[in-house]
């Protein structure tokens, strides 16, 4: 009997170690599949994007342009196709909570790419503000210039613009004969952007810069080689492809350009549209819900808007109080130094803030630029570049200093905080620097998340002492309000039939941003529907999760530890962003992590 029982309990351990061990070849499979998909479409990204793979570090394709036909875009959507369709075939369930969370945020990013493709977003590849024209004079900006072989690729890049340029202008003429153009009124002033770059004299031209000045260590022959030849490939390849897109612009596409402003009006516009809500939002969300969430948010801010008024003592309406903020000398600087300085004061005060709010901070720096003259009327307030992927190039704050009278100095420090730290920087420069997740995700930017964020980070001034003055205070409520008007006026052009006009006066009566920042905000809304909404949706949903903290937690919330729980994923959807938060406070309440007492 007992020799019976032994070998019922050896062949009962025998099939549980047997299953255990199919089970473990299962997930060893699934995740090994997992894996190589990652790396099969980080490579094909690589290939298809050869500037994003100089930014990123791989030499391999420094030389290279994208190539960017309608039938390069078919193609790509064919690839995406195949890569969800063998994400499909992985047992998601035999992966791991990390590799279950890796698959589905990929899953996400496939899906909107194909979405994208399918309403024919690539045949509108430019907007007000920016495209291939904008961003290539920039380029030097954005590779090495270190070797004779860096600035021999770079040459090749300029020989290679004006097929570059003609391929675009194929894609734009494909959008005209399908009814995929931008509306005539954001295109005011666009020629602008182009001839600038249209020079008898290639050492005017900013792609010369390069050439002004060589590391030490290339030599005098080589210089006066490299700097001929770049010459050379302005003078014929740049210059001619920027003859060629004006022309185009002006004979052809401007005659096309739509009429009406609304997304909607495009091919099935409204079901596009739609899918651009919940694209930037990334919640399962509709334009009326937006809309509605606007018109309150845009209400509550004005009343803490009116009541700072009355603190501040000044006797006249909230028109006359905003009139005297967009005309009064003291709040605007006589030079684009001046407001340089200004902001960089600001942030050297904050950097010394970050360890009362943060745990992690990046070990990337961040610099300032001003914005290129070529486009800084055209473009907004400010924007942000991420660091090199390899740490060859800090990230930058740019700052646009045309028309001083629309930058006015109330609005540093809210601004500041958005484009470089706590905002942008801090958070992408400690996405780039983690560990431990496939480099899709590095890399990879939710709008909700990403400008949510940054506006959430503009509030955090208030916590370490900044705003102080009254009038700074207001402009960073007026910062909000922006972003909560983006809510009503976005969708209401884009959904419920408003005209440009009408966002512009509602714009105007319920924030101090200057009329040229409005007008310019209102037609950047036009050309790219539906990105607005992300920053007020994204930040919303931070706050929400704080409050949600912080009550559940009492005395054990810490906001450096709930800053590392949203930072410490990477940029994420709003839902991944809510089970990680709501994650760490049961833990903490049921004191998972928390160190023994003694």
């Amino acid at each position: 009997m007992y020799r019976k029982m032994i070998l019922v309990i050896v062949l009962l351990l025998f099939s549980s170690c047997s299953s255990y061990t199919g089970v473990q070849k299962q997930n060893n499979q699934a995740t090994g599949q997992l894996e190589q998909l990652f790396a099969d479409d980080w490579e094909y990204q690589l290939k298809e994007s050869p500037l994003f793979a100089t930014f990123y570090g791989d030499k391999r394709y420094n030389a290279a342009l994208p190539s960017v036909s309608v039938a390069d875009n078919q193609r790509r959507l064919a690839q995406e196709k195949a890569f969800l369709t063998r994400l499909a075939e992985i047992d998601r369930n035999a992966l791991s909570a990390t590799h279950q969370l890796n698959y589905d945020i990929f899953k996400l990013l496939k899906q909107n790419d194909i979405a994208e493709y399918q309403f024919k977003t690539y045949l509108t590849p430019i907007t007000n503000r920016s495209g291939f024209h904008v961003s290539f004079p920039q380029l030097a900006d954005r590779v090495p210039l270190n070797s004779v072989e860096d600035y021999e690729n770079y040459i090749a890049r300029l020989n290679g613009f004006e097929v570059y340029a003609q391929s675009y202008i194929e894609l734009m003429r494909a959008g005209i004969r399908e009814g995929y153009v931008l509306p005539g009124i954001t295109l005011k002033g666009i020629e602008g952007t182009i001839e600038p770059h249209i020079v008898k004299d290639a050492s005017e031209s900013l792609l010369f810069a390069a050439f002004e000045k060589f590391p030490d260590d290339i030599d005098e022959a080589a210089q006066a080689n490299l700097t001929e030849a770049g010459k050379s490939a302005i003078l014929n390849s740049v210059v001619p492809g920027y003859e060629a897109f004006l022309k185009f612009i002006t004979e052809e596409y401007l005659p096309a350009a739509r009429e009406d402003i609304a997304a909607s009006s495009l091919p099935d516009g409204k079901a596009f549209y739609e899918h651009r809500v919940r694209l930037f939002t990334t919640l399962d969300i509709t334009p009326k819900e937006v809309h509605k969430i606007g018109h309150s948010e845009v209400k509550r801010i004005r009343g803490e808007m009116e009541e700072l008024i009355r603190e501040t003592g000044f006797e006249g309406s909230f028109q006359d109080f905003v009139q005297f903020l967009r005309t009064d000398d003291r709040f605007y600087v006589d030079s684009p130094k001046a407001l340089m300085a200004q902001i960089a004061l600001t942030l050297k005060l904050m950097d010394g803030q970050l360890p009362t709010l943060f745990k992690t901070l990046p070990r990337s720096p961040y610099g300032i630029k001003k914005i290129p003259d070529f486009i800084a009327p055209k473009t907004t307030t400010a924007y942000y570049n991420s660091p090199a992927g390899d740490g060859s190039k800090a990230g930058f704050y740019f700052v646009n200093t045309y028309d001083l009278r629309s930058r006015p100095t109330y609005e540093i420090e809210a601004l500041s905080f958005h484009e470089a730290v706590p905002g942008h920087h801090l958070q992408i420069a400690l996405q780039q620097e983690m560990e431990n997740i496939p480099e899709f995700r590095k890399y990879a930017s939710f709008t909700a998340f990403v400008e949510g964020w940054a506006l959430y980070s503009e509030r955090l001034g208030l916590e370490v002492g900044f705003y102080e003055d009254p009038y700074s205070d207001f402009g960073r409520l007026t910062y909000e309000m922006w972003r909560a008007l983006r809510l009503v006026v976005d969708t209401g052009m884009h959904y419920f039939g408003w005209s440009r006009q009408k966002a512009i006066d509602y714009m105007a009566e319920n924030s101090a941003l200057t009329m040229h920042n409005i007008t310019t905000e209102i037609d950047r809304y036009i050309s790219w529907p539906g990105q607005a909404l992300g920053y007020k949706m994204g930040e919303l949903k931070i706050r929400e999760l704080r409050a949600y903290s912080k009550e559940k937690l009492g005395d054990k919330f810490d906001v450096r530890e709930f800053h590392e729980v949203v930072l410490g994923s990477g940029a994420v959807p709003m839902n991944v962003l809510e089970a990680n938060v709501t994650d760490w406070v049961s833990n903490k309440l049921s004191g998972i992590g928390e160190p023994a007492d003694e």
